[in-house]
């Protein structure tokens, strides 16, 4: 008896050990999203962790194209309110949101697709200028909403830092700091605050078909439901599980152009499904028009032969929501591919 008891024992100790080695494989195999800690840094004095931070920062966007940044620093009621703010956006009537228009192309009032019925967002035109949302919070609020003018110009701001250290790391990374001044300034931002309401069921519906950003860089923020998903170069989706103190920063097409493709710009997409809405901004630094496309010199030689031959930002626009350009995966490299 005691010796079945033994052997009994010994097969159970053997199957936890061999289910606890399939699910340790299991866990080691599926990709994640590099994670990259921003806390403790200032754009305009460099701090002992910069050049670490710097390093992180280009291996993540050279091979994956985007990463998760931890930051700490934009104060949790402010993370909380930014999402209370959109939620009060959205439930306005669908003509009052219809009035959020832009000339630029794709920079207003998005929904009523029928390829995309989840999908609905508005934007602002550099955010971080306290008028521009004032100017479209009294459009859509005409007796004034001062709590929204202000929550998302004080966000909007904490992302902007965010992006220019990156971009400043990225250039230095590079070696051609010395562009800087004129990289910062060759651009101008897009907010844009998405919704994707829930589909109410449990299947997986497309809130936002696979797509890469066309402008420079993109910095996502979003609400504890799931949903973004990363390809990376093996093709394999990496499933993006939110934190309140992380965003997601995304390299775009411009920037794979400008880095003469040193920089990955991933596929990404997002995937609903339950009964819960996902509610997500994005911060976008966007080449501003007639701004030319150009890597600098120094990123052409032998090894990195010239991959895009400069291009006017908004001509390739123009190409990409296009008949044409929307049925071309590889709009850029037919645009203007060497």
């Amino acid at each position: 008896m005691l010796k079945e008891f033994k052997f009994n024992l010994n097969q159970a100790l053997s199957l936890i050990k061999i289910r606890e080695g399939k699910l340790k494989m299991s866990s080691e195999t599926i990709p994640k999203l590099p994670i990259i800690d921003f806390n403790n840094l200032n754009l305009e004095a460099k701090s002992p962790n910069w050049e670490s931070v710097k390093s992180q920062v280009y291996k993540a966007l050279e091979e994956y194209g985007c990463f998760e940044a931890i930051l700490d620093k934009v104060p949790l009621d402010l993370r909380k309110t930014i999402f209370s703010s959109l939620e009060e956006l959205f439930d306005l009537p669908l003509q009052t949101k219809q009035l959020n228009v832009s000339k630029k192309l794709h920079h207003g009032y998005l929904s009523q697709y029928p390829m995309l019925p989840l999908y609905e967002s508005i934007g602002i035109d550099d955010a971080n200028i306290f008028e521009n949302v004032e100017s479209l919070t009294n459009i859509l609020w005409p007796d004034g909403n001062q709590s929204f003018s202000k929550t998302v110009h004080t966000f909007s701001e904490e992302l902007l830092e965010l992006d220019q250290i990156i971009r400043k790391m990225i250039l230095e990374s590079l070696g051609v700091e010395k562009y800087l001044e004129e990289h910062m300034n060759s651009t101008s931002y897009l907010l844009r605050f998405m919704k994707y309401k829930g589909p109410q069921t449990s299947d997986t519906k497309v809130g936002l078909k696979a797509h890469t950003d066309k402008n420079t860089v993109t910095i996502l923020y979003q609400n504890q439901v799931e949903g973004l998903e990363v390809m990376n170069k093996d093709g394999k989706w990496i499933s993006y599980k939110p934190s309140l103190d992380s965003f997601v920063v995304l390299v775009g097409e411009s920037l794979h152009a400008w880095s003469n493709g040193r920089l990955h710009s991933p596929l990404h997409r997002v995937m609903m499904s339950g009964n819960e809405a996902r509610y997500s901004i994005a911060l976008g630094s966007i080449p501003k028009e007639e701004c030319i496309i150009k890597a600098p010199d120094e990123l052409v030689d032998d090894e990195h032969p010239l991959l895009f031959k400069p291009y006017v930002y908004d001509e390739f626009l123009k190409y990409f929501f296009s008949e044409k350009g929307q049925r071309d995966q590889f709009a850029m490299r037919t645009y203007c591919g060497v």
